[in-house]
């Protein structure tokens, strides 16, 4: 099989091919044939040297693929051979062989092709956790998207809309024209505007009941402040961080000196009536059974056609580090893939 590597912290081009032989599916695991790798923002982190949970370099990143089941482990049912598929991978996802346990391993749809399938089980579950299971949002509620152009955000964009709440997103304005067509009723160019100040404008002065910010550092401080009474401010990344391209742990201390940490304290958002909430999809392995049930309304709103993940580009195996320039350049409108 082959691997994309990350041999040391640092640009795209420390991503490096390798061959392996092809892994052999434990008890309860199966082995999938990898058509489509998915991308996020966690891999352009642990590439930089930024990403806590990342394991000792050198090593596979990824945490989503999508293909066909060719191998079986004890326990599991032989008419999975066969079948497609996508899966939550724990790393190790960029590789065109990958072995997973069967909790993490989902039936695709007839009409779902790979690219899509290997475009879902990240940014759809983390989008679910942030907008429906944690952010609660409402009918008639507002929405303020941050990188509404990456793949959570249009999954947040198309969840929230079928709820029937009001979608604010902030992206460069050369975004815009597609975001509207993907749902959002109201765009921000976060490049010339101050979000902040036009969100009010949209608003009426009111503030909006949810916020999903991946941004992070001062971000946090004015959407802290954008927050209606009972708003709820949602954290799923630091991309401030990502100053670079090269690492360094410069924009990771100006984006923890930015955050907010007065206003987060149990008194101020008690006095506030505002709740603040974090989301890491990384760190729910253990609550594996819960994110089958959120998959599973996941797939109804798929077969309703609710839900469609827009795929901003599609690389081959070996441009992986052409991925990684894509999306540290903000242009891409959607998921990117690996496509083996």
């Amino acid at each position: 099989m082959r691997q994309i590597w990350i041999s040391k912290a640092g640009p795209p081009e420390v991503l490096v091919v390798k061959e392996a032989p092809d892994p052999r599916p434990g008890a309860g695991e199966m082995r999938i044939r990898v058509q489509a790798s998915g991308i996020n923002f966690a891999d352009i982190m642990g590439r930089l040297g930024l990403y806590p949970d990342l394991p000792r370099i050198p090593v596979v990143p990824g945490y989503e693929v999508a293909g066909q089941i060719d191998e079986i482990g004890d326990g599991v049912d032989a008419s999975w051979i066969g079948r497609d598929v996508f899966a939550l991978t724990r790393f190790g996802g960029y590789a065109d062989v990958v072995c997973a346990p069967q909790a993490q391993v989902f039936a695709r749809p007839p009409n779902m092709s790979a690219q899509e399938g290997a475009s879902i089980p990240v940014n759809y579950l983390t989008a679910w956790e942030l907008v429906v299971a944690m952010g609660a949002l409402k009918a008639g509620e507002t929405v303020l998207i941050h990188s509404a152009g990456g793949g959570v955000g249009i999954a947040a964009t198309q969840i929230a809309k079928h709820i029937g709440a009001k979608v604010i997103g902030t992206a460069s304005a050369a975004k815009h024209g597609e975001l509207r067509g993907l749902g959002a009723d109201e765009l921000i160019d976060y490049r010339t505007e101050d979000f902040e100040r036009r969100t009010r404008q949209i608003t009426g002065g009111r503030g909006v009941e949810l916020i999903l910010d991946a941004v992070g550092g001062d971000s946090l401080k004015k959407g802290y402040r954008l927050l209606a009474p009972t708003g709820r401010l949602g954290m799923f990344g630091l991309s401030s961080a990502a100053s670079n391209k090269t690492g360094g742990y410069l924009g990771m201390a100006l984006a923890l000196v930015q955050t907010p940490w007065l206003q987060f304290n149990p008194l101020s958002l008690m006095n506030a009536n505002k709740a603040v909430f974090g989301v890491n999809l990384g760190h729910m392995w253990g609550e594996v059974e819960r994110m089958r049930l959120w998959m599973d309304q996941l797939m109804g709103l798929w077969g309703q056609g609710v839900i469609k993940p827009k795929i901003a580009r599609d690389f081959k195996f070996e441009e992986a580090a052409a991925a990684h320039h894509f999306i540290q350049d903000r242009k891409n409108v959607g998921k990117v893939l690996l496509s083996a």
